[in-house]
C-alpha cells in the first residue's frame, strides 16, 4: 500500500515503448546520458518512508488536531468568513478551476477571465477608481507595489515615503523591506506630524488598524500640493458603507479581499487588490483582464497590455509579480456575485452595528474606548491589564488582539453573533447593550452605488449560481480535461488526496497572528516541510514565507545583498543574468537594488563561459551574484554549471539557482551540492500545489548556512504580510512528499526526463528541436523551433498554438524563451496514451502545414491561420474557405469547442475596458 500513490501519480514505471523510442535500454542509461555526472546525487534522499493515501490523511489529520480552532476577533486585516457552500464545492474543491493555467491563451480561458473581470469590477466599484487589476499577492506586498508606482509616477521628485502609524504593522514591515534596497526612506508616524518635504507618497489605512475612521480629504489636498501621491489601504467590506478613496482624492487603493469568502488559512493565500485612475494603467503591476473582440468581431476577454510582461521588459519591468491570486480572486468575485450589493451592505451593517454595541458596552463597563469612529474594530484601554483580560477572553473561547500592555482590540466579522459578543463582554466584566451610537462619520458614509452590473444580481439562487459556475468552467481547458504541455510551468497532477486537508477548519480557520500554543500543528507541518525541502536541495535552511516564485527570488537576492553588506561589501551590486533567464529574474534583481548585466548564451543554449568570465572580471569587486536556472530555460542540463559556480565564487559573488525547473532535479542532483548558495522553489510546480488559473503559488527560499541569518523575517524584513506566507496550502506539498517518499520523488524526476525525451524523439522528424544537451538529450522540456517552417509556409508558432485548441489541447509555452518557438513540458504524471495523443496532434498539424507549403491552401486562409474554430463558425450557413468544414471541425473525433475565435489583442489595448461590459456581450 505504501507505494500505491507513486503508481497513481506516475503510472507503470517499468520498461515501455518510450525507452526504445528515446534510444536507451532503461532509465539509468537515459540519466547517465542526460544528467552530467559531476552534479549527480548518489543514493536516496533521507526522507520518511512513503505513506499510502489513507495513511497520509491519517497522519496529517493528527497534525491538524494540534491546531486549536479558537474563534478569532484579532482582525488586523484577517477575518473569519463564510465561504458559500456552492462556491466551496464548485470552485475551491473543483479541479476545473484549481488545475487551470494562467490565461495566456484567452480563447480557452474565457470562463476564468470572466470571473476575474467580475473581480476587477468589484474592486473598481468599491474603491471608486476606474481600473483595478486581477489581484496581487497580499495586502503588504500590494502596498509595496503601490509605493513603487508612486515612485515611478513622481519621476524622481523626492525619496521619502510616508506611512501613517495606524496602518497594519505587517504592511508597514513589508513596505520597509521593499523600500530600503531601492533607496527609499520610509517615515512612519502620526499623520498630523508627518512632513511632506522630500516625500513622493503617503500610505493611509482606512479604517485604521485600531479601528478609527478618519476624514483624510484635507490631508490628501496637502499631499498633492506638495507633489506627493496618496495610497489608501482600504477594507473592502467597510467600503460598502464608507465613501471610497477614489471619491475623496486618493491616487491608489490597495487591500485584501480575504474576508469575501476566502478562509484565513494561517495567512494565505488571499487575493489582494490594487486600483487606480485610468491614466496610471500602464504602471499597474500584475495582471489586467480587458475586453476585446475575436476574429469574428464578437466581444471576448484576454489579458491586456501584455507588453508589461517581465520576459519582454526584464530589468525595465514595472514589477516582478508575474501572475495573480486567480483562484482566490475568483472566489472573492463570486462571493460578491452571490451576495450582491444589498447582501454585502447587510453584512457590513450587521458588523458595524455589533461593533457599535460592543463600544457602548465597553464604555458602560468602565473601559476607555480609543476612538469615537469605527467600522468593525473597537480598541480600548485596560489600565495595564491587557494580557490578563485577553487570557480571560481566551478562556471564554475567543482570541482578541493585544496591542500593548494597556490596549486590547476586538474585531467583528461576518461570523460573529450577538451571543459571541455577550460571552466576550462577560469575560471582560461587561454586559452587551441593545444599541450603541454609530461609529461611521456622517461625512464619510457612502452615497454612490456599486455592483450595478447585472452579473451581481442574476445569480442569487443556488440553482442559478450552480449553472453559472458550470457555464464558466465549460468555457475553459484545464488539467481535468487535457494535458497542458507548458514548458517552464510544470502542469502536473494535483492529486485529490493532497487537496482534501486545506478546507479542514484546523487549517482553514486559523488567524496568522494566533498565539503560538494554538498553532502547534502548523508549526510541525512547516518544520517538517522545510526540513524535507532542505534535504532535497542540499541547503542548510529554508523559509516558506515567500508566497510566489517572484517573492522567493526577491527574498533570495535580499539575503545575498544583506550578506555582502554584513561583510562591508556595500559596492557589490552587479547581478549577472544569462540571456535565457526567466524575465522575473531581472525584475527581481532591480527590486533588490542590483544592477543587471546580461551574460550571453552559446550555440548550444548554454551560458557562454568565456563571456561569463569576462563579465565577472569586469564587475570585479562589484559582483554580487549570478542568477541561473538549472536545468536551463532552454531545457537542457548545462555541463558547465559547476564551472559557472566556481567562476562567480572566485570573483566574490554568490550563486542563485532559480528553482523553477527543480522537478527535473529532485533525487538526481541538489543545487547546494554543485555550488549554489540560494534558490527559490516553486511548490506550485515541483510539489503539486495547483496553479489555480495563475495563482496561488508558493516560492520558498533555501540557502546555505552563511545566508541563513538573512532569510525573510530574520536578518532581513518580511517579504509577505503573514509570517509563514500562504501557509493554508502547504498541506498539499507536505502530502505529496509524504506519499511519494524518496524513491517516488526520484522516479518522478526520471519519468519527467523520459517523457520529455520521448516527445522530443517523436516530434524531431517533424519539428526541429532547438536545443539538446552535448549528448543529444533534453532535460524535462524541449523547444520546438518553427522559425524555418514559418518562412516556408507563413504558418507561425501562434497559429500552431491556436490550432492545437481544435485538437483539444492547451498550447505549449509560446515564443519563450525564444521567439517563434513552442516549449513543451509533458511532466512525469502524463500517461503514454496522452503523450501520444499530443504527439499525434502535433504531427497532424505538421501535415496541415505541408499542405500550405505545397500551395494546396492559401497562406491567408487555411485551418491554422483561422484557428481556433468555434461551433458557430463551422455551423454557419456559408462556408467560403478552401478547406472542408470537417477539417475545421473535427481534426480529432472528440473535441473541445472554444467559446470565441482568435483574439484581437491590439484592438483591446487601443480600446481599453477593464470592467464588466453589458452582460449580453459575453454571455
Amino acid at each position: 500500500m505504501a507505494e500505491r500513490f507513486a503508481f497513481r501519480h506516475l503510472g507503470d514505471t517499468a520498461p515501455d515503448p518510450r525507452l526504445p523510442a528515446v534510444g536507451v535500454a532503461d532509465l539509468d542509461e537515459l540519466i547517465d546520458i542526460a544528467v552530467p555526472e559531476s552534479i549527480r546525487f548518489e543514493g536516496l534522499l533521507d526522507l520518511p518512508p512513503a505513506l499510502s493515501e489513507q495513511e497520509a490523511l491519517a497522519e496529517i489529520r493528527a497534525i491538524a488536531s494540534k491546531n486549536e480552532v479558537v474563534r478569532s476577533m484579532i482582525g488586523a486585516g484577517y477575518h473569519d468568513t463564510v465561504t458559500p457552500a456552492v462556491i466551496l464545492r464548485n470552485v475551491l474543491e473543483n479541479p476545473a478551476w484549481y488545475t487551470a493555467y494562467t490565461p495566456y491563451q484567452p480563447e480557452i480561458s474565457q470562463g476564468r477571465l470572466e470571473a476575474l473581470l467580475n473581480f476587477q469590477t468589484l474592486v473598481s466599484d468599491l474603491t471608486g477608481f476606474e481600473v483595478a487589476n486581477a489581484s496581487l499577492l497580499d495586502e503588504g506586498s500590494a502596498a509595496a507595489e503601490a509605493m513603487a508606482m508612486c515612485l515611478r509616477l513622481a519621476k524622481g521628485e523626492g525619496t521619502r515615503f510616508l506611512i501613517a502609524d495606524d496602518c497594519h504593522p505587517q504592511t508597514i514591515a513589508v513596505v520597509e523591506t521593499r523600500a530600503e534596497p531601492v533607496g527609499v526612506e520610509v517615515v512612519v508616524g502620526p499623520v498630523e506630524k508627518l512632513s511632506f518635504e522630500g516625500a513622493f507618497g503617503l500610505l493611509l489605512q482606512y479604517p485604521g488598524t485600531t479601528g478609527a475612521i478618519i476624514d483624510h480629504r484635507e490631508l490628501v489636498e496637502r499631499a498633492h500640493e506638495a507633489g506627493a501621491l496618496v495610497v489608501v489601504a482600504a477594507d473592502p467590506l467597510g467600503l460598502t458603507l464608507l465613501t471610497p478613496p477614489g471619491e475623496w482624492g486618493a491616487d491608489i487603493a490597495v487591500g485584501s479581499t480575504q474576508r469575501f469568502g476566502v478562509p484565513m488559512g494561517f495567512g494565505g493565500p488571499h487575493a489582494a487588490y490594487i486600483a487606480t485612475h485610468e491614466a496610471n494603467v500602464r504602471l499597474l503591476p500584475g495582471r489586467l483582464v480587458g475586453v476585446s473582440v475575436d476574429s469574428h468581431g464578437n466581444p471576448a476577454l484576454r489579458l491586456a497590455l501584455q507588453t508589461r510582461e517581465q520576459h519582454i521588459r526584464r530589468d525595465r519591468a514595472t514589477s516582478n509579480v508575474c501572475t495573480a491570486q486567480v483562484l482566490l480572486a475568483v472566489m472573492a468575485g463570486l462571493y460578491a456575485t452571490w451576495h450582491g450589493a444589498e447582501g454585502l451592505v447587510a453584512i457590513a451593517e450587521r458588523v458595524a452595528g455589533l461593533a457599535d454595541r460592543l463600544a457602548a458596552s465597553l464604555t458602560g463597563a468602565g473601559f476607555t474606548v480609543l476612538h469615537d469612529t469605527r467600522f468593525d474594530t473597537v480598541t480600548f484601554g485596560t489600565d495595564g491589564r491587557a494580557a490578563t483580560l485577553a487570557q480571560a477572553v481566551l478562556d471564554a473561547g475567543f482570541n482578541v488582539r493585544v496591542l500593548d500592555e494597556d490596549l486590547l482590540g476586538v474585531t467583528i466579522d461576518e461570523t460573529t453573533s450577538e451571543g459571541d459578543l455577550a460571552v466576550v463582554l462577560e469575560a471582560l466584566g461587561g454586559i452587551l447593550v441593545e444599541k450603541g451610537p454609530s461609529g461611521i462619520p456622517t461625512a464619510l458614509r457612502r452615497t454612490s452605488d456599486f455592483l450595478t452590473h447585472p452579473v451581481f444580481s442574476a445569480y442569487r439562487t443556488e440553482h442559478e449560481m450552480l449553472r453559472y459556475l458550470r457555464k464558466l468552467a465549460d468555457k475553459d481547458l484545464a488539467l481535468d480535461r487535457t494535458m497542458i504541455p507548458l514548458g517552464s510551468c510544470t502542469m502536473k497532477l494535483n492529486a485529490t488526496t493532497e487537496m482534501i486537508p486545506i478546507t479542514w477548519p484546523e487549517f482553514a480557520r486559523i488567524h496568522p497572528f494566533a498565539p503560538d500554543g494554538q498553532v502547534q500543528g502548523y508549526m510541525q507541518l512547516i518544520g517538517e516541510l522545510e526540513s524535507h525541502l532542505a534535504e532535497m536541495t542540499g541547503y542548510d535552511a529554508v523559509s516558506v514565507q515567500p508566497n510566489a516564485g517572484s517573492q522567493g527570488e526577491l527574498a533570495g537576492l535580499l539575503a545575498i545583498r544583506a550578506y555582502h553588506r554584513s561583510r562591508g561589501d556595500h559596492e557589490r551590486v552587479v547581478c549577472l543574468i544569462p540571456s535565457s533567464a526567466h524575465g522575473t529574474n531581472a525584475a527581481s534583481a532591480v527590486m533588490a537594488g542590483m544592477k543587471v548585466v546580461v551574460v550571453a548564451c552559446d550555440d548550444h543554449g548554454d551560458v557562454d563561459l568565456a563571456d561569463l568570465k569576462e563579465k565577472a572580471a569586469q564587475a570585479g569587486d562589484s559582483l554580487a551574484a549570478i542568477m541561473v536556472t538549472y536545468p536551463s530555460t532552454h531545457g537542457v542540463f548545462e555541463p558547465g554549471i559547476v564551472e559557472i559556480c566556481d567562476i562567480v565564487h572566485e570573483n566574490g559573488g554568490q550563486v542563485y539557482v532559480d528553482g523553477a525547473n527543480l522537478n527535473a532535479l529532485v533525487g538526481l542532483a541538489r543545487p547546494a551540492d554543485f555550488g549554489a548558495d540560494v534558490s527559490h522553489l516553486n511548490l506550485h510546480k515541483t510539489f503539486t500545489i495547483p496553479h489555480g488559473g495563475g495563482g496561488p503559488g508558493v516560492g520558498p527560499v533555501g540557502v546555505r548556512s552563511h545566508l541563513a541569518p538573512f532569510l525573510p523575517g530574520r536578518g532581513v524584513g518580511p517579504v509577505t504580510s503573514a509570517p509563514w506566507g500562504s501557509a493554508g496550502i502547504l498541506p498539499i506539498a507536505w502530502m505529496y512528499i509524504r506519499m511519494m517518499g524518496a524513491s517516488g520523488l526520484l522516479d518522478a524526476s526520471r519519468m519527467a526526463l523520459l517523457n520529455a525525451n520521448y516527445v522530443a524523439s517523436r516530434l524531431s522528424e517533424h519539428y526541429p528541436v532547438l536545443y539538446t544537451g552535448r549528448r543529444g538529450r533534453v532535460a524535462h522540456e524541449c523547444i520546438l523551433d518553427l522559425r524555418r517552417i514559418s518562412k516556408t509556409s507563413g504558418v507561425t508558432a501562434e497559429d500552431v498554438a491556436k490550432r492545437l485548441t481544435d485538437y483539444g489541447f492547451h498550447a505549449p509555452t509560446l515564443s519563450f524563451p525564444v521567439a517563434g518557438t513552442l516549449m513543451v513540458e509533458p511532466t512525469e504524471s502524463e500517461s503514454l496514451a496522452e503523450l501520444d495523443r499530443f504527439c499525434d496532434a502535433m504531427i497532424g498539424i505538421r501535415e496541415e502545414i505541408s499542405r500550405v507549403e505545397a500551395g494546396e491552401w492559401p497562406r491567408d486562409d487555411n485551418p491554422l491561420c483561422n484557428a481556433p474554430h468555434t461551433a458557430e463558425m463551422v455551423a454557419a450557413d456559408e462556408w467560403l474557405h478552401p478547406y472542408p468544414r470537417s477539417v475545421a471541425a473535427f481534426p480529432v473525433p472528440r473535441r473541445y469547442w472554444p467559446p470565441v475565435g482568435r483574439l484581437d489583442g491590439a484592438f483591446g489595448d487601443r480600446n481599453l475596458v477593464c470592467s464588466c461590459p453589458p452582460v449580453e456581450s459575453y454571455s
